[in-house]
């Protein structure tokens, strides 16, 4: 941990899942989302960018220091 450079974002979700197709309440799932207003820390890589894009209208995201 003590050499950990890489950047992380706090996505909060902002959105209900309710309605939604299957796919985009598994993508919140794995985010570790799953109730509005519940945030979580992620560490930004292309893999977690591609799954914020899919549910963005659902998601609060901002850059953690």
């Amino acid at each position: 941990m003590g050499g950990n450079n890489r950047k992380q974002l706090r996505i909060t979700q902002t959105g209900s899942g309710i309605g939604r197709p299957k796919d985009q309440k598994a993508t919140l799932v794995g985010l570790g989302l799953n109730k509005l207003n519940r945030s979580r820390v992620v560490e930004d890589s292309p893999s977690v960018r591609g799954m914020i894009n899919k549910v963005q209208h659902l998601l609060h995201v901002e850059a953690v220091k």
